[in-house]
């Protein structure tokens, strides 16, 4: 009896666990949630190459994610790109076979109700181990890298200006790419040069032949998306140590063969194979496999220019292992 005369019942095993469940509700804790998946996807291999050249001609190319609504759409990517995704991780931290950054896919798939585009990435680790049976390791690794420091004498920076650049001219030279981070324009000069705004890429980047090579002029770069850029062009992955939080305007001069192997690398790194010598990609490869040979003289050089230095030196860099992987997905 308590102490109101009401007796006593027994509290069984499944009212224990209902009234634990309810507790936890009620604080607000989702720990007994699921990992939401998507509600459908198809997977499709991507267009060929002659296919991929008419959609860059057209416009109508896509390139990585977007997300409209509920509608998750991926064009061209591979097996890297997407654990690269679905682990948040920067490519050199991913290890695996060669294979992985080779063949491409065109995802469609629909969020279930109520989920976010923030979810993608864990669906997208669902998606993988559902449909291509990834399994994975975290590890961690000393590993040769660049560090980008500050130079001895300062940077030599200038800030970017706060005003919004003009939009580039609608011309017959004109090629619009779809990114997944927005729509990217490039539009020649019809001297050898280009501009491009757009796909994700804050500012104007301007691309033209001078004496010294290629020079390239960009308006509104932060640190971390100039080591984007300085990555694709240089042999090791490249950490920011240099502290530098701002918005900056660049100018860098590379020699033409260094700025041709980089177009090719990043084309064949997105899927799309540019006429002329082939470029080796370690993407996917993984950072204790990267490539052996240095980048051209021109990129430190011009970087040093900046106040700024590419130092070599070894730091410890998590790194995802994948242990099992199938080369093609389940059918849809």
């Amino acid at each position: 009896m308590d102490t109101f005369g009401r007796m006593n019942k027994p509290r069984t095993k499944a009212s224990h666990g209902a009234a634990i469940a309810c507790a936890l509700l009620a604080a607000g804790v989702a720990g007994f949630a699921q990992t939401p998946a998507f509600e459908v996807a198809t997977i499709k291999p991507a267009p060929t190459q002659q296919e991929l050249m008419q959609q860059l001609q057209s416009g109508k190319l896509k390139l990585g994610m977007s997300v409209d609504g509920a509608q998750v759409n991926l064009g061209l990517v591979s097996l890297s790109d997407l654990i690269v995704l679905a682990y948040d991780i920067k490519p050199y931290q991913l290890q695996g076979p060669d294979w992985m950054s080779q063949q491409r896919f065109a995802i469609q798939a629909k969020l279930p109700e109520g989920a976010t585009e923030k979810q993608v990435p864990d669906m997208m680790k669902g998606l993988l181990a559902d449909r291509f049976k990834l399994t994975i390791h975290h590890d961690k690794k000393d590993a040769s890298i660049y560090a980008l420091i500050v130079g001895k004498d300062g940077p030599k920076l200038i800030a970017a200006s706060s005003a919004p650049d003009a939009d580039l001219p609608d011309s017959p030279n004109a090629v619009s790419v779809d990114t997944g981070k927005g729509q990217m324009k490039m539009v020649q000069d019809g001297k050898g040069g280009m501009a491009i705004q757009g796909g994700g890429t804050e500012g104007t980047v301007r691309v033209s032949t001078g004496p010294n090579g290629i020079h390239m002029e960009m308006t509104k770069v932060t640190i971390p998306r100039l080591v984007e850029t300085l990555s694709q062009m240089v042999d090791k992955p490249i950490l920011d140590m240099t502290g530098l939080k701002g918005t900056y305007q660049f100018a860098m001069d590379l020699p033409m063969e260094e700025m041709l192997a980089l177009a090719r690398k990043s084309m064949s790194a997105a899927g799309i194979q540019l006429p002329g010598p082939g470029i080796p990609v370690s993407v996917g490869t993984g950072v204790a496999d990267a490539a052996s040979t240095p980048g051209g003289a021109g990129v430190f050089q011009a970087v040093e220019k900046l106040g700024l230095k590419l130092d070599s030196r070894k730091a410890p860099v998590d790194l995802i292992v994948v242990d099992h992987l199938e080369k093609n997905p389940t059918d849809n």
